[in-house]
């Protein structure tokens, strides 16, 4: 069960910084956003990391869960990457 909650806030946490870089905002929503909405994207994907290490620190101590958490934010950091390459390839085909 920590693994699924770790993963998932840590995909959330990736999400909110993706949607905090301007290439993004363009491509997807197709506007950028105003800089007091992307400093809160900022603050929210940093808190919700720090809440993912403190679920995996908490059932597996410091020294496995930062293994752990190693693992968590390289799996979701992907996942978001290669979401965002297949969003603008799929943009791309579309025109």
């Amino acid at each position: 069960m920590s693994h699924a909650l770790a993963q998932a806030l840590c995909l959330l946490g990736f999400t909110a910084f993706a949607f905090a870089m301007r290439r993004p905002q363009n491509e997807i929503l197709r506007r950028s956003l105003r800089r007091p909405v992307v400093l809160v994207l900022r603050a929210i994907g940093a808190c919700l990391l720090a809440i993912a290490l403190a679920v995996v620190v908490a059932v597996s101590g410091w020294g496995f869960g930062l293994v752990k958490f190693s693992g968590h934010t390289t799996l979701a950091a992907a996942l978001v990457y290669c979401a965002l390459i297949g969003y603008g390839r799929r943009a791309g085909l579309r025109q």
